[in-house]
């Protein structure tokens, strides 16, 4: 009977060792969570949202990123608008990458705030380093971003959004 308990618990540890292992190597290699803290992607991401994270996708125009900040000991979540060697133009709250015009309609709902006349996004124009990105807030009026650190080192990046987590009240509906 003895030797039957040790061969079981040997057994359990054996799973839970592997699930352990498991876990860490898929957290550290292939998926993460992480929790929004700020404002700056509203309307998309509010703070205290959950968003899991693909440490290995690749990137494109659009995309959401998490990153380590340049000019702070945090993690920031921007999206992605300039791949290096583009040139990234904003004129009258319009965006241009490499001359193609490109309608941003995340930004209706901040748009529709505006006052008659107001810009949500001031003129510029930059062009991508390579080995660069150039990201921006969705919430343009209240977000540090490449407009005003310039661009991010791709090795910066941690991961690429893939899903929100919706959280559930106390009694299990959706907030």
């Amino acid at each position: 009977m003895e030797a039957e308990s040790k061969k079981e618990f040997w057994s359990w540890g054996k799973s839970l060792i592997v699930a352990v292992l498991v876990a860490f190597i898929v957290r550290q290699f292939l998926f993460t969570p992480v929790i929004v803290s700020g404002e700056s992607m509203e309307p998309t991401y509010h703070n205290n949202n959950r968003v899991v994270i693909s440490k290995i996708s690749s990137l494109e125009h659009f995309d959401k990123i998490v990153f380590h900040a340049p000019n702070a000991d945090e993690d920031f979540i921007k999206r992605v608008i300039g791949l290096p060697g583009d040139t990234v133009e904003m004129e009258n709250d319009k965006l241009s990458i490499n001359g193609k015009e490109y309608p941003e309609h995340y930004l209706d709902p901040n748009k529709d705030a505006l006052l008659e006349g107001e810009r949500l996004t001031q003129d510029f124009e930059f062009i991508v380093p390579e080995g660069q990105l150039f990201v921006m807030g969705d919430n343009r009026a209240n977000s540090m971003d490449s407009r005003i650190f310039g661009s991010i080192q791709e090795d910066s990046v941690v991961g690429k959004v893939k899903f929100r987590f919706y959280p559930f009240n106390e009694i299990g509906n959706p907030k």
